[in-house]
C-alpha cells in the first residue's frame, strides 16, 4: 500500500477514535512522554540555552526515532501500518476532549454557574480564573478552542503529511515540551528557550493552514481574512495571532484584550475590532468552527500527501 493511502486511511482511523473515545483517563501516550521528558530535565536541568537545547534535542529525537523504527517494523504489513497511524493520530490530536471542556464550561455559564466555569477553564487554558466576569471566560475559552485547534488537531495532521508516524509524534513531542518549559518564568527563561523556539517552528504552518480553514469554514469568510491580515501580527504569538484573528473574524466576534495568568497582567491588542463582544453562545459557534477545521484539515493532509506522491511517482 502507498504512504499516502496508508496515511488517509490511518489519519481519518485516529481521528474516528479520537471523536468516539477522547483522551484515555488514564495512561495517555503523551502523559508518559511527559514524565519521560520531566525525568530527562531533572538530569540535564541547568540555567543556560545549551543544556536547554540539549533536552530538547534529546526528547523529541528520542520520539521521532520511535515513529521511525516502529514504522519500519510493521511496513511490510498493510493493515499494521495503517493500524500504527491510526494509533498515532489518535495519541497526538485532542480535538474532542478540546470540544469537551469548552462545552462543559459554556453549559455552566448557560445555566449561571459561574462558580463551576470558573472551576472548568483551568482545564483548557492557563487564565486566572477568578480574574474573569462570564464574558471573560468565553472569551478565555474562544481564544483556547482557536489556539487548540491548530495545536491540538492541525498542525499534527500537517506534520504527520509531511513525516508520518514520526512527524505525528514529534511534532506533539515538540507541543508538550513547549507547555512543559517554554514559559518565562525564572526556571525555564534560559532553559525553555530552545522548545519554545522550535514550538514557533513546528507550529508555523499549521497555524496558517487552520487561519485559511477557519475563513473557508467559517460563517464569515471575508470577516476571517480581513481580521487576519489586518491583527495578526499585532499578537505577541507568531502562531496564535494568525489563528485567534482569523477565528474572531469568521465568527463576527472580537477577542484579546486584559489577560491575568498567575497573577502576571497582560494587555493584548484586539483581535477584529468590528466584531461584537463574545457571548456564552460563542463557545458552542468555536467548537462546532473547530470541529469543521479539522475535518478540513484531514482532506488537505490526504491531498497534499497524495499530490506529492503522484508528482514523485
Amino acid at each position: 500500500m502507498r504512504a499516502d493511502r496508508v496515511f488517509a486511511y490511518g489519519a481519518a482511523a485516529g481521528l474516528l477514535g479520537d471523536l468516539l473515545l477522547g483522551d484515555p483517563r488514564r495512561g495517555h501516550p503523551v502523559a508518559a512522554f511527559g514524565r519521560a521528558a520531566g525525568a530527562v530535565e531533572r538530569v540535564l536541568w541547568r540555567d543556560h540555552r545549551g543544556w536547554g537545547a540539549l533536552h530538547t534535542a534529546v526528547c523529541v529525537g528520542s520520539a521521532v526515532a520511535l515513529g521511525a523504527v516502529a514504522e519500519k517494523v510493521v511496513r511490510p504489513s498493510r493493515a499494521a501500518s495503517v493500524v500504527l497511524a491510526g494509533a498515532a493520530t489518535w495519541a497526538v490530536v485532542g480535538g474532542t476532549s478540546l470540544v469537551r471542556e469548552a462545552r462543559v464550561i459554556g453549559r455552566a455559564l448557560e445555566t449561571g454557574d459561574i462558580e463551576a466555569a470558573r472551576a472548568r477553564l483551568p482545564h483548557l487554558c492557563g487564565r486566572d480564573p477568578q480574574a474573569l466576569d462570564a464574558d471573560g471566560i468565553a472569551r478565555a475559552v474562544v481564544e483556547s478552542v482557536a489556539e487548540n485547534t491548530s495545536d491540538a488537531v492541525v498542525g499534527a495532521l500537517v506534520w504527520g503529511a509531511v513525516g508520518g508516524v514520526p512527524g505525528l509524534l514529534g511534532f506533539r513531542a515538540v507541543n508538550t515540551l513547549d507547555a512543559m518549559v517554554g514559559h518565562k518564568s525564572p526556571r525555564y527563561r534560559r532553559f525553555g528557550w530552545a522548545s519554545a523556539r522550535l514550538d514557533d517552528l513546528a507550529g508555523w504552518p499549521g497555524a496558517r493552514l487552520t487561519a485559511l480553514l477557519a475563513a473557508v469554514a467559517g460563517d464569515s469568510p471575508r470577516g476571517a481574512v480581513r481580521a487576519w491580515g489586518e491583527d495578526a501580527r499585532k499578537h505577541p504569538s507568531p502562531n496564535a495571532g494568525p489563528v485567534e484573528a482569523a477565528f474572531a473574524g469568521a465568527l463576527g466576534v472580537r477577542l484579546g484584550g486584559t489577560l491575568s495568568y498567575a497573577g502576571r497582567v497582560e494587555n493584548r491588542p484586539t483581535l477584529n475590532q468590528r466584531g461584537r463582544a463574545v457571548a456564552t453562545y460563542d463557545i458552542e459557534r468555536a467548537a462546532r468552527l473547530s470541529r469543521r477545521v479539522g475535518l478540513l484539515a484531514l482532506g488537505a493532509g490526504v491531498a497534499a500527501r497524495t499530490f506529492v506522491k503522484g508528482r514523485r511517482a
